[in-house]
């Protein structure tokens, strides 16, 4: 089954320790994905290591970071030390991709690595097999809610070839846009985990939104539905 992770850049700060809770109870969450942003990087601010470190003290999920950050080093063993247990760099924003994913290494942490809708997927194949987790942005990342850019649909495919092709246990995320309407497309095109954000905090509840992707994603959804 297609992993369920959530984004917390949509949740209600005010209520994020609840929210989260809710989140755990549905049991249909793999994992917390928590963007971290500089306003330089991208145009906008969110999260630091205080927010991880309250999140990994009041929860059992695995909480994974996304650091749309300029020069990334220096953060991550502050977030690691925080409670991160994936930390996802930009390859854009990482001119010695390889040190950053070697620093990771050391840390003890599974690495990621990000990439723009407009960066060509081949950027990462010089280091496949280096990190676990590649990371596709749907949108230009930044703000949630928005559309999912529908080009991004073909980069899935092309780094599920090259990743089965290289024989890499790499797997592939899919960040932004992610919606009830494109879910299951996104997995049958490659996507082994799917960060949902907007989606998860709608009019029907975390529970029930929760439960919807749930069962388009199961394979057994027919005998598996949560309620």
């Amino acid at each position: 089954m297609t992993a369920i992770w959530a984004s917390l850049l949509n949740a209600d700060v005010g209520r994020l320790a609840e929210q989260v809770a809710e989140l755990e109870a549905t049991h249909a969450i793999a994992g917390l994905h928590v963007d971290v942003m500089d306003g330089r990087f991208v145009p906008n601010l969110a999260f630091g290591p205080q927010s991880v470190e309250a999140l990994r003290s009041r929860t059992k999920l695995p909480i994974e970071v996304h650091l749309m950050v300029q020069d990334a080093g220096p953060l991550l063993p502050i977030f690691h030390d925080a409670g991160a247990m994936r930390l996802i760099v930009h390859a854009e924003a990482s001119p010695h991709l390889h040190r950053d994913l070697s620093s990771i290494e050391r840390l003890g942490a599974q690495s990621g690595v990000a990439l723009n809708p407009a960066t060509r997927v081949d950027v990462v194949e010089p280091v496949l097999g280096e990190f676990e987790e590649l990371l596709l942005m749907g949108v230009n990342p930044g703000f949630g809610g928005q559309r999912f850019i529908p080009s991004v649909a073909r980069k899935i495919e092309h780094a599920r070839r090259m990743i089965d092709r290289a024989g890499a246990a790499t797997q592939i995320n899919v960040d932004g846009g992610v919606k009830v309407d494109n879910a299951a497309h996104l997995a049958a095109l490659g996507a082994d985990r799917l960060v949902v954000g907007s989606a998860l905090f709608g009019a029907a509840g975390i529970a029930g939104c929760a439960a919807t992707f749930f069962n388009l994603l199961s394979p057994n959804a027919k005998t598996e539905k949560l309620a």
